[in-house]
């Protein structure tokens, strides 16, 4: 990422359907910049309040994938960095480019690992009262919740989750995810959730 121009506190904007490659496209961002996990099923008003809020400095979108993330970000001139899973490696490997040569950046001002007060998270919260705020969360504030969640379900490296909540949100992110990686147990990302499939 920082070859990509991506460093230490920017904040990225990663729109992916939930996936092994969006659960690594997160915790990558994450290890050296500010992730910004959206909702792919957003409507082109609503990618244009986030992405403009965010103040985003790139976009991670699926190559191939033509979405209204991707039209609002170029209106914004926000780059675009496409991500192209690695179809014939285990789940979760890809490769990031730019989408155009318009979208090469410059280095980054301060590259590197993120440090533990360094934002690591950001989401927005549902705006039910007012406009959606900004929420940010350190690496420290990810690590404490992580380890409380896995502690609390006695998490262990043998375990397995299957995470069905969505990857833009704090429960998929942390509750499923952050939580059993912090052990070093499994993670099954799945494209979503359908009862009666679950059950048969």
């Amino acid at each position: 990422l920082n070859t990509l121009g991506v460093g230490r506190n920017d904040r990225i904007a990663i729109v992916l359907p939930n996936c092994p490659e969006m659960a690594v496209a997160f915790l990558a961002v994450a290890a050296g910049a500010t992730a910004a996990p959206l909702n792919p099923a957003y409507r082109a008003d609503e990618f244009d309040f986030y992405l403009s809020d965010l103040k985003a400095k790139a976009l991670i979108i699926q190559a191939g994938v033509f979405e209204p993330a991707r039209t609002v970000a170029r209106a914004h001139g926000i780059p675009i960095i496409e991500l192209q899973p690695m179809l014939e490696a285990e789940a979760g490997l890809f490769s990031l480019t730019p989408a155009s040569t318009d979208d090469a950046q410059k280095s980054p001002k301060c590259s590197g690992f993120a440090q533990p007060d360094d934002i690591a998270l950001v989401l927005h919260t549902s705006g039910t009262t007012s406009r959606p705020k900004i929420v940010p969360l350190t690496q420290s504030n990810l690590y404490t919740s992580a380890h409380n969640i896995s502690t609390t379900l006695a998490l262990t490296k043998n375990d397995s989750c299957l995470n069905v909540m969505p990857l833009f949100h704090i429960h998929g992110l942390i509750g499923a995810l952050l939580s059993s990686l912090s052990v070093g147990a499994n993670v099954v990302c799945t494209p979503g959730f359908y009862a009666p499939k679950f059950f048969e």
